[in-house]
């Protein structure tokens, strides 16, 4: 028996909807993390980007366990001794761009080569309810019901 390796040409890709309102930050990055990567598909060829679209909406009311949200530092150096900088995790949420977080937690989870800036370019993260890709016809995924502990009450 052979090893199936897929051509571009058999590659299917989906659009799939996904709506973060009180979803677990790390449960959702592994789940988009592994859609962007075609990982869940049968068909999975590690070297050819056979993910999905992934569109998700309302990444400003992620939820985070623990203390995360006043613990999680991210870090960055302006480039002049002395010059490391960092915000926590709830400044970034409760700031202008809240949907970065969610896209630091999927980045960090996709490969850091030339083929995960292809399949990170696949990922469309939106703060508000409101998206521009209604016209792709994007499929709901129900992410909150897959498993109890997927969300968390406030």
């Amino acid at each position: 028996m052979k090893t199936y390796t897929a051509k571009p040409a058999d590659i299917e890709k989906k659009w799939i909807l996904i709506d973060a309102e009180g979803i677990v930050l790390g449960r959702l990055a592994t789940i988009v993390a592994m859609r962007l990567r075609g990982k869940h598909k049968p068909s999975f060829t590690p070297h050819m980007d056979m993910g999905d679209n992934v569109i998700v909406i309302n990444a400003d009311k992620v939820q985070m366990t623990g203390n995360k949200r006043a613990d999680k530092k991210y870090f960055w150096h302006t480039g002049f001794p002395g010059g490391i900088k960092f915000r926590t995790a709830g400044q970034v949420l409760d700031g202008a761009h809240p949907e970065r977080v969610v896209i630091k937690a999927i980045e960090r989870m996709i490969s850091r080569n030339r083929l995960g800036s292809q399949q990170m370019s696949n990922l469309r993260v939106y703060a508000g309810s409101a998206h521009p890709h209604e016209a792709q016809q994007p499929e709901v995924l129900d992410f909150a019901s897959l498993n109890p502990k997927n969300t968390r009450s406030a």
